[in-house]
């Protein structure tokens, strides 16, 4: 088949399209809008809302070392200035721990090492839902040729809504 004759049947199948499309007895129309009510869906979205508290609490003393630290080795270095051989040995460590003693007495004396308060932040965290409102839809009532119809849709069809319309004969049985 040479390209003209191809293209006057493409040409005629384009043609005949509007007439097999009318022989169906589908068309559009418009209806009338009677009432559109939007549907309302709530969304409920958890979220953590914290706050900071101070409160008092106790917090144990520590004593100082230092003094303990300073006399223990004045305390070895006078002892080790007593005595010869094994005893300067002995005589050092005798005066560490005496030299300790005292050094922690002198630190620490007079200071109260009972527990102390302060104040300390403490947060405190709950979940709450947050509650949205979105449109999921639209409920449509529309009048058409006296008939009244509902149906869902995604939007707001405004004062009328297009239909398309199909007419098929009753089989007879």
């Amino acid at each position: 088949m040479n390209f003209k004759a191809k293209l006057i049947l493409s040409a005629m199948g384009v043609c005949a399209l509007p007439l097999a499309y009318a022989q169906t007895g589908d068309f559009e129309d418009f209806g009338r809008v009677v009432r559109v009510q939007p549907r309302i869906e709530q969304v409920r979205t958890p979220r953590q809302e914290c706050r900071t508290d101070y409160v008092q609490a106790q917090v144990p003393q520590q004593r100082s070392q230092a003094g303990t630290v300073i006399g223990g080795i004045a305390g070895a270095l006078l002892g080790s200035q007593v005595g010869h051989g094994n005893g300067k040995v002995a005589a050092a460590a005798a005066g560490a721990i005496a030299g300790g003693m005292v050094g922690d007495n002198v630190d620490n004396n007079g200071r109260d090492y009972g527990p102390q308060v302060q104040e300390q932040a403490v947060q405190r965290c709950r979940t709450v839902d947050s509650v949205q409102e979105r449109t999921n839809g639209y409920d449509v009532t529309y009048d058409y040729r006296g008939h009244t119809y509902t149906t869902v849709m995604n939007r707001d069809p405004g004062n009328r809504v297009r239909l398309r319309v199909s007419v098929e004969p009753d089989q007879y049985q």
